[in-house]
This record gives structure tokens, sequence and C-alpha cells, in this order.
């Protein structure tokens, strides 16, 4: 059997859509930016209408579904690296979460791992809205170490 936090594999964390109360509520706690909270401000910008926060589609999964999965094994943060906004996220569109692991660097001495999620954002196509990498320090039960390093 694989092991949970082993590279290559693959959680499905699901679909949300944003309303424009989303958008507006989430904004004005952490990104009070007007093309975020006035809908008629929204209009005259760059994106043509209301958009989520950069960070608003992380935080919502990150929440929801990684730390509920995964926060009892987490020691510290280590690093979030290569976010990429590709495409903006308006209120009403799907926003499906694939998060991957990409590296797991054992530190059997301390009982922990160093582990590389990357979270992808993609729309109804399939296609990237947002992608980041964050580094986790997590411990590790040291005979989930002993069993990968003989095999």
């Amino acid at each position: 059997m694989q092991n949970l936090f082993s590279a290559g594999v693959t959680f499905d964390f699901g679909t949300v859509i944003f309303s424009e109360q989303d958008i507006i509520s989430y904004a004005l706690k952490n990104d009070p930016l007007e093309f975020h909270t006035d809908k008629e401000a929204a209009k005259k910008h760059l994106f043509k209408a209301l958009v989520a926060s950069g960070k608003q589609a992380f935080d919502y999964f990150h929440i929801k579904h990684w730390i509920p999965k995964f926060g009892n094994s987490v020691l510290c943060g280590l690093s979030v690296n290569n976010w990429f906004f590709l495409k903006p996220i308006y209120a009403g569109m799907p926003i499906h979460c694939i998060v991957t692991i990409l590296e797991v660097k054992d530190h059997p001495e301390r009982n922990s791992a160093g582990i590389t999620w990357k979270f992808e954002f993609k729309n109804a196509e399939g296609l990237n809205f947002q992608q980041l990498e964050m580094t986790v320090l997590h411990k590790v039960a040291a005979h989930q170490q002993t069993e990968e390093t003989s095999n």
C-alpha cells in the first residue's frame, strides 16, 4: 500500500463556485481593493467585472479540505513558491482544486518530512486559473519512514 505522503499522490478537493457576495465578503476582510468589493468600479477595471481575490481559492480549499485532512501532522510551514495567477476568477465560475505531492524529503532522525504540495485551481475546461507550491514540515511516524526506505 502506498504511503499517504509519497511523491505523485494526488488529492481531488472538489469544486467551489463563489458568488458575488462571497467575493465581496472575502475581499472586505482580506483584500479590500475596489475591483473585489465594488461591482460598479470593477466594471471599469482591467477585468470588466468583479473578480475574486488572488488568494481566495487557495484559502477556501486550504481551510475546508487541506487542513482537516493534513493539519494534524503539520509542524510548520516552510515556503510558498511559484504562485501564478493565470486567469481571473469571476463570480459564478466553477473552480476545481487538485493537490499533488511533488516531493518528500525525509528527516528520519526527527520523525519528520518536508513535503512540497502543488495546488492547481482549474476551470470547467480543465485549464488552470492558478497554481502554487507550498512546502510544509510534517511529523511522520518512524515506522512509516522505515517501511519506505526498506522498499
